[in-house]
């Protein structure tokens, strides 16, 4: 994990997002490439409705050129903040990612700024495509961007995603792993692996009868970041008929998570549309930073 796409969106929560990208970029020496989605007047005006006549019409195009005013300030302010966190921060600000400019043995984090205008969901999928970690809030988007951004790029990007918390952590001290006997799961650990042989401690839950090979599996994990002088942890919950999301969130409290790592998107796609997912779920009732991977 050597570049993170950090995505800013010029308010308040870019303080937490552009922190919790450096907790996990910090033990990686990662690049921090902030990126910042301008949606203009052009974009916005898509969202009315082709028919919309007479006052309909004045008092929608009055929203999208008061909407425009917004999202321009946005644009500034998320410029604005970068530069204001870098320097809070003491990480190096520069003006393309490293590739560019950066040499193969430098050390520490740094970071750059650009901005993107219109074809959001595109723009922002292809950026994520060619990132190691996306970093993103999971509240509902304001600067701008379709309401599913979030969910889109779960489900196109193909790249592990970092959910901001309420508060950014530290550092990433504490990992907390939720695992299920899953493709997902498997393909969320292998993704956050470079943070977890990073972390001083990695807590490996499941909430399931106890059984020998569920067992065997995560015995042999613990056994892989235990290598790497991580301490380690195997916490089997029995189902107690709490709401899974309830359990693995109070399980994360409970050892003071710093992050907590799952596969997204468990069940079929069609009837989590209907029903929601422990994913989901989890997502709206955990105030920790998640990490998944679908």
């Amino acid at each position: 994990m050597k570049s993170m796409l950090v995505l800013i969106g010029g308010g308040p929560r870019d303080q937490v997002v552009f922190q919790t990208a450096l907790a996990a970029a910090r033990p990686l020496s990662a690049h921090l490439d902030c990126l910042h989605i301008h949606v203009t007047l052009g974009e916005a005006a898509r969202d009315i409705a082709v028919g919309t006549r007479g006052v309909a019409l004045r008092d929608a195009l009055t929203r999208l050129q008061t909407k425009s005013e917004i999202l321009s300030r946005a644009s500034k302010a998320a410029a604005d903040n970068v530069r204001e966190l870098c320097a809070r921060s003491m990480v190096e600000l520069r003006d393309g990612p490293p590739e560019a400019n950066r040499p193969s043995d430098a050390t520490g984090v740094t970071a750059s700024f650009r901005e993107e205008t219109d074809n959001a969901l595109e723009r922002l999928t292809s950026h994520a495509r060619n990132s190691d970690l996306v970093v993103m809030g999971r509240a509902k988007q304001t600067q701008g961007l379709p309401q599913d951004t979030l969910e889109h790029l779960i489900l196109r990007c193909g790249r592990p995603m970092l959910l901001a918390g309420a508060d950014a952590p530290a550092q990433l001290g504490t990992i907390m792993v939720c695992w299920k006997k899953s493709d997902y799961s498997a393909r969320a650990v292998t993704a956050a692996t470079p943070l977890l042989s990073q972390a001083k401690r990695v807590v490996l839950t499941t909430v399931a009868e106890p059984d020998a090979e569920g067992l065997e599996t995560l015995n042999k994990l613990a056994q892989q970041y235990a290598r790497d002088n991580v301490q380690t942890e195997v916490k089997i919950i029995p189902p107690t008929g709490r709401k899974i999301p309830d359990v693995l969130s109070a399980a994360a409290a409970e050892c003071a998570a710093d992050l907590v790592v799952m596969g997204a998107y468990g069940r079929g796609r069609a009837l989590e549309f209907l029903f929601g997912s422990c994913t989901e779920s989890l997502m709206t009732h955990s105030n920790k930073p998640i990490l998944l991977l679908h």
